[in-house]
C-alpha cells in the first residue's frame, strides 16, 4: 500500500475519528420548499431561520431544479474525472487563472484528497489584480471548458442557471427571516462572483490520516450542495462541538450560510465549520454552488439589525479583496492562514 505523502497528512487533533463516520438520522433539518406559496412564505422563512441559528446547515427538498438536469449533470462530471490525466489536465488552473481543473487544493495548509473544476456563472468577471488595499489594479478571469465530454458545458451552464434561480430564493426566505424586506440582499448581486465546483474523491488507502476537504468554513454568502449517495460531508454541531455526518437525501439539496451571511446578521447566523471524510472502496462525488457577491459590495452587518444593545461586531471589509485573497491560498500551501472573518472583528 505504501506510504501517504505527507503534504496529505492532518494534524492529530483534525484527523477523523472513523467509528463516528456513520451518517445519522436525526441531523441537520430538512425543509420542503413545495410549500412556497404566498401564505406559508413566512412559516417556510421562520423554518429556515431556525435552522440557520442552530446549525448554519439545512437541507431542501422539492426545490424545482429538474430531476433529468441533476443526472445529466451527474453523468458528465463522472465522464470527465474518469478521462486520462493528460486530456484533464488541458483545462488546469493555476494561480493567475483560478478556474479550471486542479489536483493540488491546499485547505488550512494541508492537500485535500480529490480533484475539482471550477468555473464561474457569470463567465468573464473583474477582480481586483491582487489582494493589496492599495492597489487598484485589476483583471478579468474567464472560464476553461474542456473539450471532453462535449456536451460539458452546455449541461453545466443550463444547471448554472436553474440553481441560480433557487439561490435568489433562498436569499430572499433568509431575508424574510431576519425581519427584512425579500429583496434586501438582491443589490449586492449585481456582476455577482458565483462559482460553481465539482469535487470527486477518489478512494483514499490512508482515511484515517487524509481528508477529502479539511475543516473550514465557507467565505460567501450561502453554499448548496449537490451530492451522490455516499457519505462524507461531515458539519461540526454547534451545541458540541462535535462532527456529525450527514447522511444523504436523494435528490436534496444541502445549504450552509457562509461568512458574509454571518456578517450581514452581526452573527445571529453563524457560519459553521465542516469537512468531508474519504473513505477506502466508494469513490464520491459532489457539486457545491458558492453563492458570492459583487466584487464591488463592502460587507458589513446590516443596519435595520443594529440598536444599542446589538452593536457591530465586523469591521467593514471589500469582498473583492477578500475573494482574491481566499482564492490564492487554495492554489498552494501559504506560510501563514489566509484570511478569516476572526481577523476583522471589532
Amino acid at each position: 500500500m505504501g506510504e501517504l505523502d505527507s503534504a496529505f497528512i492532518q494534524d492529530i487533533e483534525h484527523r477523523p475519528n472513523l467509528k463516528s463516520t456513520e451518517p445519522v438520522g436525526d441531523g441537520i433539518p430538512t425543509i420542503d420548499l413545495s410549500a412556497l406559496t404566498i401564505a406559508d412564505t413566512q412559516k417556510l422563512a421562520s423554518e429556515i431561520g431556525l435552522a440557520c441559528q442552530e446549525w448554519g446547515f439545512f437541507q431542501i427538498i422539492n426545490h424545482g431544479v429538474p430531476l433529468k438536469l441533476q443526472r445529466k449533470v451527474e453523468k458528465v462530471a463522472k465522464e470527465f474525472f474518469e478521462l486520462p490525466s493528460e486530456e484533464k489536465r488541458k483545462v488546469k488552473r493555476n494561480e493567475v487563472n483560478p478556474l479550471g481543473y486542479y489536483d493540488c487544493e491546499h485547505t488550512k495548509n494541508v492537500r485535500d484528497w480529490k480533484e475539482l473544476f471550477d468555473f464561474l456563472v457569470k463567465d468573464g468577471i473583474v477582480i481586483p489584480a491582487s489582494p493589496e488595499p492599495d492597489d487598484k489594479g485589476v483583471r478579468t478571469i474567464t472560464n476553461q471548458w474542456p473539450q471532453y465530454p462535449p456536451e460539458f458545458r452546455e449541461v453545466f451552464q443550463e444547471y448554472a442557471k436553474q440553481v441560480e434561480k433557487l439561490a435568489f430564493k433562498l436569499l430572499e426566505l433568509i431575508a424574510l427571516s431576519l425581519g427584512l424586506p425579500e429583496n434586501r440582499f438582491s443589490g449586492y448581486f449585481n456582476g455577482h462572483t458565483t462559482s460553481i465546483r465539482i469535487n470527486y474523491y477518489p478512494p483514499c488507502p490512508f482515511p484515517h490520516l487524509a481528508l477529502g476537504v479539511g475543516r473550514h468554513k465557507d467565505p460567501g454568502v450561502l453554499t448548496i450542495l449537490a451530492q451522490d449517495d455516499v457519505a462524507g460531508l461531515q458539519v461540526k454541531r454547534k451545541s458540541d462541538g462535535e462532527w456529525i455526518t450527514v447522511k444523504p437525501t436523494p435528490n436534496a439539496y444541502i445549504v450552509n450560510v457562509g461568512d458574509v451571511f454571518q456578517v450581514w446578521s452581526n452573527e445571529k447566523y453563524q457560519s459553521v465549520e465542516h469537512r468531508v471524510v474519504v473513505n477506502t472502496v466508494k469513490e464520491r462525488m459532489s457539486i457545491p454552488f458558492f453563492f458570492h457577491p459583487g466584487t464591488h459590495v463592502m460587507v458589513k452587518p446590516v443596519e435595520e439589525l443594529l440598536n444599542g444593545e446589538n452593536r457591530p461586531k465586523y469591521k467593514e471589509y471589500n469582498w473583492g479583496k477578500f475573494f482574491v485573497n481566499r482564492s490564492r491560498s487554495d492554489f498552494k500551501k501559504l506560510e501563514v492562514e489566509n484570511v478569516q472573518i476572526e481577523h476583522l472583528r471589532l
